[in-house]
């Protein structure tokens, strides 16, 4: 079986957080392009810092062997600097310039994201490639302050990210959690982003694109998003809430691969009754403080496979005196997704989601459920 599976194997090190664009497109649905309007707007680009993406390596394995391919990582947009084209932010301390956005399409033609070096995603940022991996920091101290946590997204090459088609495939990873305690969340998801990172389906209002993180979307549709489509998030802006939102949230469905600290560990499909990234407003976003969760076009809560919420306490844990657990996080370990078809070829339809663990050279079948209602070790659709 696992012969016949093609796979995408992936290693990192420490406190791993990037999402990866879809292939959830093709798991749940074909992909489309949400095409708008063009308008006069742009996100623009920066000059001040010339944009380096940290290198990271991409296996791709059949029955052959592996192929090894340098790709890169590109942060979020969401964490970078936003100013006028000098030196004056754009966005500062939670909230917009009043002079430089009074409205989206002003905010958009006057902002610039700038770039990143490699010297700045790891001093400002904390990301830094590391041998076979990457290494995400959740707390990096500045002389000018501190930044706390990072998203970053795998690069097909300088301008667009990579798309995985994950169905009759597997997707593999090694993780370090031994430095992840409890209350964080170390996560690689796969998202339905565009390729380019909504630069073409702007209609033009967004000039930054992949390059420069462009384009989040997932299944809780954020509102904390500061450009949308190309266009500041900025009307009904709520500076005091943690995070700052904005009116529209932006939506997309989600596979959760990993989340996990060293106590607990999760893996979840979340989809959506919408194709692509969806920029939304009112009941279709969803939002919990509006009591809305279960009216939205997503699955928030999605269906998860969590070993402790299944019943079984001693599969996955810190093994100290007097605990032990099957899978040790205090041990590198690799973690084994696969998508099972109902045929068995590329085109068939999802009809389950399996792990598996490999650590110290032994491979770890996933625990069992034991609570009323839910049978078995997987996702499946049943």
């Amino acid at each position: 079986l696992f012969r016949s599976l093609k796979s995408s194997s992936y290693s990192s090190n420490t406190h791993f957080v990037p999402s990866f664009d879809p292939a959830m497109a093709v798991l749940l649905r074909s992909t489309a392009l949400c095409l708008l309007a063009a308008t006069p707007a742009a996100q623009q680009v920066g000059t001040h810092v010339a944009e380096e993406h940290p290198e990271m390596p991409l296996w791709e394995c059949d029955a052959a062997g592996c192929t090894k391919e340098t790709k890169s990582v590109v942060m979020d947009s969401n964490w970078r600097w936003v100013h006028n084209g000098q030196y004056t932010n754009c966005y500062k301390d939670g909230d917009w310039d009043k002079t430089l956005c009074p409205d989206p399409e002003t905010c958009a033609q006057n902002c610039h994201l700038d770039g990143a070096g490699v010297k700045e995603y790891a001093d400002t940022y904390g990301i830094k490639a590391s041998g076979n991996g990457l290494t995400l920091d959740f707390v990096t101290k500045t002389e000018y302050g501190g930044n706390y946590g990072s998203r970053v997204y795998l690069m097909d090459n300088e301008r667009e990210y990579k798309m995985f088609h994950l169905k009759n495939r597997e997707f593999t990873l090694t993780v370090d959690m031994q430095r992840m305690p409890c209350g964080l969340n170390g996560a690689v998801y796969f998202v339905e982003m565009e390729q380019d990172g909504g630069a073409a389906s702007s209609g033009g209002s967004n000039a930054a694109g992949a390059m420069y993180g462009t384009g989040y979307c997932d299944a809780q549709c954020p509102h904390d998003m500061k450009f949308i489509n190309g266009e500041a998030n900025m009307l009904d802006w709520n500076a005091t809430s943690d995070p700052p939102v904005g009116k529209y949230g932006i939506c997309c469905a989600e596979m959760d691969i990993w989340e996990a600290n060293s106590r607990a560990t999760a893996y979840t499909p979340h989809p959506c009754s919408i194709t692509g990234a969806h920029r939304c407003e009112g009941i279709e976003c969803g939002d919990n403080e509006k009591n809305q969760r279960y009216d939205g076009v997503c699955d928030k809560d999605g269906c998860d496979f969590n070993n402790w919420r299944m019943a079984n306490h001693s599969f996955y844990g810190r093994k100290v005196a007097g605990e032990d657990f099957t899978v040790d996080s205090k041990k590198k370990l690799t973690v084994v997704t696969q998508f099972i078809t109902h045929d068995g070829t590329d085109t068939g339809d999802l009809i389950d989601i399996r792990r598996f663990y490999v650590q110290e050279g032994k491979a770890i079948e996933n625990s069992f459920s034991s609570i009323a209602g839910v049978t078995g070790n997987s996702v499946t659709d049943q």
